[in-house]
């Protein structure tokens, strides 16, 4: 069928100073400098780093989709 398609999932973590959105970001657009054709990203976890009991940063882990290209 040449409409059938296979993906790949991968998880990565983006990390912000601002926010969680920011931190979900950079995964993303980082991501797509070297991953070609992402489809879509799910939020899976959110955490903060603490230090002295102040919030340092922002964590997002992303499971990024993209098209899986077999070998030719």
């Amino acid at each position: 069928m040449a409409g059938d398609s296979v993906y790949r999932i991968t998880e990565i973590i983006g990390t912000s100073k601002t926010s969680w959105e920011d931190a979900a970001r950079n995964a993303v657009e980082t991501a797509s400098q070297t991953l070609r054709d992402l489809r879509v990203a799910e939020i899976v976890k959110l955490d903060m780093v603490i230090e002295e009991g102040k919030v340092i940063a922002y964590r997002a882990r992303v499971n990024l989709s993209f098209k899986y290209e077999a070998d030719k």
